[in-house]
């Protein structure tokens, strides 16, 4: 993870949970229509000439005479545009960069597949309550809305009570530990979730079917915490015996003694694995200190790697056999929804951010889950860039989202596909 500035940091921490400067706002439609979900329930009426016969004509007449007779054919009427708004913070603040990556994500799947969608981008300022006014507003204009992007503004329209059009939420609520949160009827949090990650490490863990007790490692940093937590619980459901455990970092490294107090309780206890929610630097720490025998498995934070990989020499053999998961975008260039959509162009002597990376896949896959519900699809499946996603949003039901990323294990230096995925 790269930390070179206070915008780079907000987009790490949006992630833990560009690019070109792209802005497109079309005008909306002047009066407010159904939502969306209602309009899907509304049985389609019949045209006013369908049940009219054609005239009859003598035998012989040609059929320029008896379409003359009949009069011109009535063609279907056009279907009325779906109006849709995309939510993000100001491209001057504090999530800026972010934003950018989102929106030129977003923009570039709409420009495949904007059929009968009329788009307008509302930029807006960073904090909740300014997120919360910029979406009630936008929910009284358009039939569906993409947004909020930082979890604090998810969480703030989600507990609003006025989600009443479709909403494609950019982030995860804030869930206080609770991975069961119920969202809003018509809502759904497609962010990219380290929660998430981690739990889905645990059920990876839970099918290897490893014996005996598993460490859980983070730091005092947030999204570690959250990650080792989440890892925990589920771990737990699971059957699994879990100790989480917290190294300090002084100077922005692991403690030494504390590194040579867990290798001490690695060698006396003989933990099964390591669930290391750390990034990679840590991550090689922490190996060196207690060995390649003992498996480690951690998230998408420990590759710091794009799929730009034209320096031979940047490469973590460090971590050779170290297992994680991670969206198909940072994994598989080969992967057919992958290889449909263009790489964001950076500067030769530029290292590529990967949190900017998975930024602008989630703003693709962001934009197809909305064009989904805009053809009125209550459940569907796509095979996105960000993971295999499952969607079902039924008007005054439950929602539903699960995003299953891509299994990988370092080869040579590198995060690797794993040709068996549980």
């Amino acid at each position: 993870m790269f930390t070179g500035s206070k915008k780079m940091t907000a987009c790490a921490a949006l992630l833990a949970g560009l690019l070109a400067p792209w802005m497109v706002a079309l005008p909306a439609a002047a009066a407010d229509s159904v939502p969306l979900l209602a309009q899907a329930a509304t049985p389609a009426l019949p045209s006013a000439t369908s049940d009219l016969a054609p005239l009859a004509l003598p035998p012989g007449t040609s059929p320029e005479m008896q379409s003359a007779a009949n009069g011109p054919s009535m063609a279907p009427p056009a279907a009325a545009p779906i109006r849709m708004a995309l939510l993000l913070p100001s491209r001057t603040g504090a999530f800026g960069a972010a934003a950018d990556a989102v929106r030129t994500g977003f923009l570039t799947a709409y420009s495949r597949q904007k059929e009968n969608i009329q788009l307008a981008i509302v930029e807006t300022g960073d904090s909740a309550p300014d997120m919360q006014r910029a979406y009630d507003e936008a929910s009284g204009k358009y039939d569906i809305v993409v947004g909020p992007l930082s979890r604090s503004a998810v969480t703030a329209v989600a507990q609003s009570g006025r989600v009443s059009k479709p909403t494609v939420a950019l982030a995860q609520p804030d869930m206080n530990g609770e991975a069961d949160l119920q969202l809003p009827a018509q809502m759904l949090a497609v962010g990219l979730s380290i929660d998430e990650e981690a739990r889905q490490v645990a059920n990876w863990v839970e099918k290897e079917k490893a014996p005996g007790k598993i460490f859980a490692i983070s730091t005092n940093i947030a999204w570690q915490k959250r990650a080792a937590r989440s890892f925990q619980l589920r771990a737990r459901q699971l059957g699994l015996q879990v100790e989480t455990l917290e190294l300090s970092t002084p100077a922005n490294a692991l403690s030494a003694p504390g590194l040579a107090q867990l290798a001490k309780r690695v060698e006396q206890e003989k933990p099964a694995l390591i669930f290391v929610a750390l990034d990679a630097a840590q991550t090689v720490q922490l190996r060196s200190a207690v060995g390649n025998e003992l498996p480690l498995y951690g998230t998408s934070q420990i590759n710091p790697y794009t799929l730009k990989r034209d320096n031979p020499n940047d490469k973590l053999p460090e971590l050779d056999g170290v297992r994680l998961v991670d969206i198909p975008w940072q994994l598989q260039p080969d992967n057919v929804a992958v290889a449909r959509y263009p790489r964001p162009a950076v500067n030769d002597n530029e290292r590529p951010s990967p949190d900017l990376a998975r930024l602008y896949a989630l703003g693709i896959d962001a934009y197809r889950v909305a064009y989904g519900i805009a053809q009125r699809q209550s459940g569907f499946d796509i095979d996105g860039v960000t993971g295999r996603l499952t969607v079902n949003m039924i008007g005054g039901g439950t929602t539903y989202f699960q995003r299953q990323e891509t299994q990988a294990v370092y080869q040579d230096g590198w995060p690797v596909p794993m040709a068996d995925q549980y």
